[in-house]
């Protein structure tokens, strides 16, 4: 495994569409996470995993995949006692597919953070690939949204955000609160834009977000605590990149006074001995 490169440009808009993940490409990706679920319950859901990714990108300090990926898909001991390292991976091919797209996705979120824009209905945004279970369940016939009916669906994106807080909890250092008070106050009120959308939305739905002739599934304050989401991502990522990585502190082991028994246990003071 590689780590991840931060793309130190902004791509060209070839290079972007190139790297673009197709419906397809998402549809394969779930694929892979649906198999990997049959040996492993725990596998993600591929929103998760994209808010997961999110959070990575925008964290103070570069994460590397050896790192992040046994905290993602991690499978517990195998038989021998030994914990895979990269999940339940079927083989080897299965792998290598899964990581290209990884990585092909995450050079496109990288993009699309390191373009200004002024508005998130510019195409060259960040879109997070996030669902509308509600919304899905609702537009179901009759007979198929009854038997649902008692699921407990989570709501617009919030799956997103949940799989973006997962990595700041396991990663706290990262996301200290740094000296200065205005990128402090930055830092806390992005969070809580990502918090409140990793709750539920009980407002009354008004809106279908996918399909304005769909039934409402979604609330006006949610849409909106989505878009603030997106736009904290930008914020993290300019936050983490004005600041720079943290730089660890150093400290000193502290000598013994001149008349204090030396360390190394001769028996001598200090200053008779290694303070000589």
């Amino acid at each position: 495994m590689t780590e991840n490169s931060s793309t130190s440009a902004a791509l060209s808009s070839a290079d972007t569409e190139s790297l673009a993940l197709s419906p397809e490409d998402f549809d394969a990706i779930d694929a892979i996470l649906d198999d990997m679920r049959q040996r492993f319950e725990e596998t993600p859901q591929w929103e998760f995993c994209e808010g997961f990714m999110a959070a990575l990108i925008v964290s103070r300090r570069a994460i590397a995949e050896d790192e992040y990926f046994p905290v993602l898909l991690d499978t517990g001991d195998s038989e021998d006692g030994a914990a895979p390292a990269w999940g339940a991976f079927a083989d080897a091919a299965q792998q290598a597919r899964f990581l290209q797209l990884w990585q092909r996705r995450w050079q496109e979120i990288e993009s699309a953070l390191d373009v200004e824009v002024q508005s998130l209905d510019d195409e060259r945004a960040f879109h997070p690939e996030v669902m509308d279970m509600r919304g899905a369940v609702a537009a179901l016939p009759e007979a198929e949204r009854a038997s649902m009916q008692d699921e407990n669906l989570p709501a617009f994106a919030q799956v997103w955000a949940v799989g973006f807080m997962y990595a700041v909890e396991n990663w706290p250092d990262e996301w200290q609160p740094p000296r200065d008070k205005e990128a402090r106050k930055l830092l806390d009120a992005a969070l809580e834009c990502m918090v409140a959308l990793s709750e539920d939305d009980t407002d009354v739905p008004t809106l279908a977000v996918f399909d304005e002739a769909g039934p409402p599934s979604v609330s006006v304050k949610r849409f909106n605590a989505f878009a603030d989401a997106v736009w904290a991502v930008y914020d993290l990522r300019a936050l983490w990149r004005q600041i720079g990585p943290r730089v660890a502190t150093l400290h000193r082991t502290a000598e013994p006074g001149r008349n204090d028994p030396c360390h190394c246990g001769s028996g001598k003071k200090y200053k008779k001995c290694h303070g000589a």
